[in-house]
């Protein structure tokens, strides 16, 4: 990771892993307006998207089909070109956002492929070094309809280390529905400067957030053996004790990192293992994003929007 260099960049280079969609037919992001994107080509992506359509009650309509390479980290950009084409010509104009029903791929050439669904694949999101990128305008928006006010679609993909751990993290989001448990966010300012940027932010998080939410800052490289995480916010290349911990149902946790979006097989933790431990949604990067701020959730925006009833593909409009 190299350093930091103040930049507005806000584009969307990360992996998205939300599973709480509501219900209500006047929701933001509902079974109505989410379109579950599956590969045919992948019996696990079947299999996966077959088990939210039940979970979510998400009607037939909202179920598109595409063909695709799959068991392969990614997509080159010419592959993806084809895919898109054949969803443009199938998804409705009702739709507001994607959710992406494979474990693999995870990656576009040098976008997620979350970010390339969600703006199409263009090598003007691509850094070339610590240089800005093309920015979005969804960046914290209030837009309840991001397709009818930005021509964007939110993307978040179903993965885990296995269908079994996908399925119990649908399960998870189901679970999680309307509830407003007692729990504790946690801001953890870590040794590593380089990844502990963040930090920065806490006190001003604290003091406009500590009314909604009990917020503890932390001078660790890690917590370990508490209860009642929903927020987990820090900055390592790994984490350690993340399995002592209890997280609440919907909690997000992640690492601010060069490559914590390199599902399987990166030499640095993978955001997966954040699910495995008991979190309903994280984020990754997939390429070396530098240290910039905007290319990684903002504590402060996630918070307060997924505390004011923002499902949490929404409270995630923070790039």
């Amino acid at each position: 990771m190299n350093r930091q260099i103040k930049s507005k960049y806000k584009a969307l280079i990360i992996l998205v892993y939300c599973l709480l969609v509501s219900l209500q037919l006047n929701a933001e992001v509902s079974n109505h307006t989410l379109a579950v994107l599956v590969n045919i080509n992948d019996p696990e992506s079947v299999e996966i998207a077959e088990y939210y359509k039940r979970a979510r009650l998400i009607s037939d309509k909202n179920i598109i089909y595409l063909r695709f390479a799959h068991n392969v980290n990614g997509l080159t950009a010419l592959e993806f070109e084809k895919v898109q084409a054949d969803l443009k010509s199938k998804v409705a104009d009702d739709v507001q956002a994607y959710a992406l029903a494979w474990r693999k791929p995870w990656k576009v050439a040098c976008m997620s492929i979350t970010s390339a669904f969600s703006l199409g694949f263009s090598k003007d999101y691509c850094a070339i070094g610590c240089k800005k990128t093309r920015s979005i305008d969804y960046y914290n928006s209030h837009s309840t309809q991001p397709v009818d006010d930005f021509g964007f679609r939110p993307s978040m993909m179903l993965s885990g280390n296995s269908v079994e751990t996908v399925k119990k993290l649908i399960d998870k989001g189901v679970s999680a529905d309307y509830l407003r448990p007692k729990a504790s966010a946690y801001l953890v300012s870590t040794s590593d400067k380089q990844r502990n940027v963040r930090a920065v932010s806490y006190s001003a998080i604290h003091n406009a957030l500590g009314h909604l939410h009990d917020i503890k800052q932390i001078n660790a490289d890690a917590i370990k053996n508490k209860t009642d995480v929903m927020f987990y916010f820090t900055g390592l290349k790994k984490v350690k004790h993340i399995n002592t911990n209890k997280y609440m149902l919907g909690a997000i946790a992640d690492h601010l990192t060069s490559s914590g979006g390199h599902l399987f097989g990166g030499a640095q933790m993978s955001v997966l293992d954040w699910i495995d431990a008991g979190a309903t949604g994280t984020y990754g990067a997939v390429v070396e994003p530098c240290n910039f701020l905007q290319k990684f959730p903002n504590p402060g925006i996630v918070m307060q929007k997924y505390l004011a009833g923002n499902t949490l593909k929404l409270a995630g409009k923070v790039y």
